[in-house]
């Protein structure tokens, strides 16, 4: 892929993207409790938190390897409604004051700023709540798929996944680590959420093992070129985060500098390629969202 990635993006998957995109953000505003008054402060924190204007990669992802592997389109979006509320409460809970001391999130005020610490908390609990509901409510699959698809998502926000990336950066990003100990962290922080999205495709697509094992794979190598691409931009104003808030980290651009990040980047890139193509055909709508993703990164 990143051999791909100096060539002009093709126009037509900006509108799929835009007509997918469109039809994700009305189901997910739908999903959401509606917005009473202004007294209902969790309610409204959480549709701060899940509709802020933001990328969508997840959600993207999911419908479009869902769509790549021919299975249900709807149950793909409810899907990726809920793994994007997943992402909010993580973000939600990474900016808290006890945790990144964030002050911006998508070019606006941090929930917790926004609404106060204890809104915030519930809000990200509430969000969780509602995620598995989502989930759990899917009727256009059976229940075995459908337990299969709760279990996938519980394990990519335990102590598997989300939680023990995130006390891993807390406790260990200060202190001097080598290349495969941060490796670690960024596959539970960032890889574990991918892995579960592609996971639930193969699971709603009914894939064959050695298909789901290629997109797990894939899904590995995007979640590593990802976080060093979140490490890189760091210092990048339009990112709508924080700016330096890496300063002091043990993270693979202190480590290794931008340039040898950059190398990373594309081998991981290169990787996740060569698996996403043995599993899906090579030109499909997935393999050139992700050639867009990474455009910028590697004009660096």
């Amino acid at each position: 892929m990143a051999a791909h990635m100096s060539a002009t993006i093709d126009p037509g998957i900006d509108e799929h993207l835009a007509s997918r995109r469109a039809v994700f953000e009305k189901r997910l505003e739908a999903l959401l409790p509606p917005a009473g008054n202004e007294r209902e402060l969790v309610v409204l924190a959480m549709r701060e938190g899940a509709l802020a204007p933001g990328k969508r990669l997840r959600p993207l992802l999911l419908m479009l390897a869902t769509e790549g592997l021919g299975g249900p389109f709807q149950a793909a979006l409810d899907l990726g409604c809920a793994v994007e509320m997943v992402h909010a409460a993580s973000l939600v809970l990474d900016d808290m004051p006890c945790m990144d001391n964030a002050q911006l999130r998508r070019g606006r005020a941090t929930v917790h700023l926004a609404f106060g610490e204890d809104v915030a908390i519930l809000t990200a609990v509430a969000l969780l709540s509602r995620a598995f509901g989502v989930v759990a409510a899917i009727d256009s699959v059976s229940a075995e798929v459908r337990n299969q698809l709760v279990a996938s998502l519980a394990t990519a926000i335990g102590n598997q996944g989300l939680v023990q990336g995130q006390f891993e950066d807390l406790r260990q990003g200060k202190a001097p680590r080598n290349a495969d100990e941060i490796a670690v962290t960024n596959s539970l922080k960032t890889g574990a959420l991918f892995a579960a999205v592609l996971d639930m495709a193969c699971l709603i697509s009914s894939a064959r093992g050695e298909v789901c094992h290629l997109l797990n794979q894939f899904a590995d190598e995007l979640g590593q070129a990802f976080q060093l691409y979140d490490d890189l931009r760091d210092r990048d104003p339009a990112s709508g985060k924080d700016q330096g808030k890496d300063q002091g980290k043990s993270t693979l651009v202190s480590l290794c500098g931008e340039a040898k990040v950059c190398e990373r980047l594309q081998r991981h890139l290169a990787q996740a390629e060569a698996c996403l193509s043995r599993a899906i055909a090579p030109d499909d709508t997935l393999a050139r969202f992700v050639q867009a993703m990474f455009a910028k990164a590697l004009k660096r």
